[in-house]
This record gives C-alpha cells, structure tokens and sequence, in this order.
C-alpha cells in the first residue's frame, strides 16, 4: 500500500512539473517582453 501511495505522489508531482513547462512554453514570448521592458525601465532610471 505504501508503495502505491508514494508512486500517485510522483505522478502528481511530475503532472505539475508538465502543466509548468507548457504554461511556460505557451506564454514564453509575453514572459521573455515583460522581463525585457522590466529591464529596460531599470536601466533607463539609473538604478
């Protein structure tokens, strides 16, 4: 039993893992613009 139990935990943990990888995937190019002009914005004020 304990076994079985342990193993659902790995596969829950490796689903999250996944759904974050393709939520990264999906959204990569509006991330990659935020950081770019959250950048830009602190380089421009001379911090």
């Amino acid at each position: 039993m304990r076994n079985n139990k342990k193993g659902m935990e790995m596969v829950q943990v490796a689903i999250l893992i996944a759904i974050a990888v393709a939520i990264g995937l999906i959204f990569r190019e509006r991330i990659m613009d935020f950081v770019d002009v959250t950048f830009d914005r602190l380089g421009g004020s001379g911090f």
